[in-house]
């Protein structure tokens, strides 16, 4: 069965605007440090007039206390610094949503549901995460159905800090256990191409982008649609990798953060 589309807000970007950057997938964290450098290298260089991360900025993220870590406080000062000359979007992914309200405020950015419909450049863009479309996973939509209610949430951020940090490193122990018994990084879960479909052809829109499935590319639906899928970021591994989207009235540009370079050094 199609996962049912949500009723998603619509957001028009403002007429003088004239480049829209999107990232996804960078799971900030201590252990990435090049990462995070290249990150806030390209909020410094960037000349869009807007930033959106489109979900898993961080690695994890178990409550808004975490603000208060060294590491995390510098994410967000980047962002806030960032946010004094850009306007920054945030949506939640898989891995970090149960970012709050505190810590939006704090990185001077702007929530963004998942899914939204913006319209930009004289067409109609739908951006999400992803994952909820990854149908074919059932454990997981039944583990997200879990941890996205309100009841789930509220009983998790009751517990002590300590204990919600050994919930969530057991979660992706266990998560990446699940990808290491299979060989193939291929045979993960995907989105679902006629889900996709099916939210393209709700929406409205022209063109669908998420993260999520770290296999950055484009397809093509029917009607016209297209799907653009974000790469991840990672430059502290054998393979460095970091792509921004940016969105003009040109259409969709893939290229490399500003300071790529200087990112790899």
């Amino acid at each position: 069965m199609l996962p049912a589309f949500p009723d998603a807000p619509h957001w028009t970007a403002p007429p003088h605007w004239r480049a829209i950057d999107l990232l996804s997938d960078l799971h900030l964290c201590p252990a990435l440090p090049r990462t995070f450098e290249a990150f806030a290298r390209h909020l410094q260089g960037t000349d869009a007039d807007a930033v959106l991360v489109l979900g898993d900025l961080f690695e994890v993220w178990i409550g808004d206390e975490q603000a208060a870590q060294a590491f995390d406080r510098d994410c967000l000062k980047a962002l806030q610094e960032a946010s004094r000359r850009l306007w920054v979007g945030l949506m939640v992914g898989n891995r970090d949503f149960l970012l709050g309200d505190q810590a939006l405020t704090c990185a001077g950015a702007h929530s963004l549901p998942d899914p939204t419909v913006m319209h930009a450049f004289g067409a109609s863009w739908l951006l999400t995460h992803g994952d909820a479309l990854c149908t074919a996973d059932r454990e997981y939509q039944a583990f997200r159905r879990e941890v996205r209610s309100p009841a789930w949430q509220h009983a998790f951020l009751a517990r002590p800090y300590q204990d919600r940090t050994a919930v969530a490193g057991r979660i992706r122990a266990e998560s990446q256990a699940r990808k290491a018994a299979l060989s193939d990084p291929d045979d993960w879960a995907d989105v679902d191409a006629e889900a996709a479909g099916h939210w393209l052809s709700s929406s409205g829109s022209t063109t669908m982008l998420h993260g999520h499935t770290h296999r950055p590319g484009r397809h093509e639906h029917s009607q016209g649609r297209v799907r653009e899928v974000l790469s991840d970021w990672d430059l502290d591994g054998a393979h460095p990798r970091a792509e921004v989207l940016r969105l003009t009235a040109g259409g969709v540009e893939r290229r490399r953060p500003a300071g790529w370079q200087d990112a790899r050094a």
